[in-house]
């Protein structure tokens, strides 16, 4: 029974985030709302909806471990596994934006959760300053997209208005379609949430586990389909964008918004603080030099994310476990194979800073 509401509980989630994508996709557009903010709010949202949906029914059953685990796990394996495997499938290009906004505002996040979680509580205090961010993050994206692609957004939302009118038009199916991916998302999460506690409970590990590593990879299955079928069809802007906003909607909405509903804020654990959100951190770092080199993210830089993230999951097991190989793992890994990949990334940054400041 309890497999049977995990696996049913993520079906609904996805869904739900799904019917929710599209029926608000269609409001949006038949407001007027340009393509473009469309995909940055309501896509962006749509695929973080899980993630959402399960980070507050946590905190209001008092399951703190599984709320934050859900947060730090889904951006973690959003950059080591589903960008790593995107780039293995196909090399990725990074645009400048994401360069110099979206990934430095990824990590600036990241360390700011750290600060805010030093007191071992996520206040509402914390939430709102992030939800406020995130307002404010979507207002200068607004203005710059309508700055610079006003022409193309509205010809784009007039080609849609054309091909789709009689969907957009039609308020009662598009209302019916968000209000049903809504309630999907509802009993999707209540399942997942229960079962998940039904797991930890019989695999004697905390929920904290649990919620870094089986939940937080089932709420990111949107964003596991949506980067590698973009990947597939050669949309690599697609594939690389929704990650990092997703990692960034993650922390600002997702966490923002918990943190304000749960009554008393988002308790985090020591555990959390002294392992997770550096982990969390040091991954958002170690984007920013790979998406530097060049524009693309190749394919051995995707094996290497794909190589930790297995890394890390094998860490949090054998922690649980309380393994008789955890010591030495953790001595490889921090004496051997961390070091080599600093050494190897610092110096293709440098080969590639020489490159650039090379004179023709």
């Amino acid at each position: 029974m309890t497999i049977f509401l995990f696996v049913f509980g993520l079906v609904f989630l996805i869904i739900g985030a799904e019917i929710l994508v599209r029926g608000a996709s269609q409001i949006a557009q038949r407001m007027g709302i340009p393509p473009l903010i469309v995909g940055l709010t309501v896509v962006a949202f749509g695929t973080s909806a899980p993630e959402l949906a399960v980070s507050i029914k946590s905190a209001l059953s008092a399951q703190a471990d599984i709320a934050v685990g859900n947060i730090i796990g889904s951006n973690i394996f959003n950059i080591l596994f589903i960008l790593g495997l995107s780039a293995l499938i196909i090399p990725l290009r990074v645009s400048q934006q994401l360069i110099r906004l979206d990934v430095p505002l990824m990590i600036g996040l990241s360390a700011m959760v750290l600060l805010f979680s030093l007191d071992h509580n996520i206040s509402r205090t914390n939430g709102l300053i992030l939800v406020i961010g995130l307002v404010a993050y979507l207002v200068y994206l607004f203005y710059q997209g309508q700055k610079e692609n006003a022409d193309t957004a509205a010809e784009k939302a007039r080609e849609i208005s054309e091909v789709d009118g009689q969907i957009q038009s039609n308020w009662t199916i598009n209302i019916g379609l968000v209000l049903g991916g809504l309630l999907l998302l509802v009993i999707g999460s209540r399942w997942l949430v229960d079962s998940a506690v039904t797991f930890a409970q019989f695999l004697g590990v905390n929920e904290l586990i649990i919620g870094l590593t089986i939940v937080s990879a089932g709420t990111s299955l949107p964003e596991v389909v949506t980067s590698i079928i973009a990947a597939v069809r050669g949309e690599r802007d697609i594939a690389v964008g929704n990650i990092v906003g997703s990692n960034i909607f993650n922390i600002m909405a997702v966490l923002g918004l918990t943190s304000i509903i749960a009554p008393t804020g988002i308790e985090v654990s020591n555990a959390v603080i002294g392992f997770d959100l550096p982990i969390m951190i040091a991954v958002a770092l170690a984007s920013l030099p790979i998406f530097f080199t060049g524009g693309i993210i190749s394919r051995w830089e995707g094996g290497l994310f794909l190589g930790y993230y297995m890394a890390y999951t094998l860490y949090l097991v054998l922690a649980a476990t309380h393994h008789a190989t955890l010591s030495l793992f953790s001595t490889v890994m921090l004496y051997f194979v961390i070091p080599i990949t600093l050494f190897t990334i610092i110096t293709i940054v440098v080969q590639q800073l020489r490159k650039n400041n090379q004179v023709p």
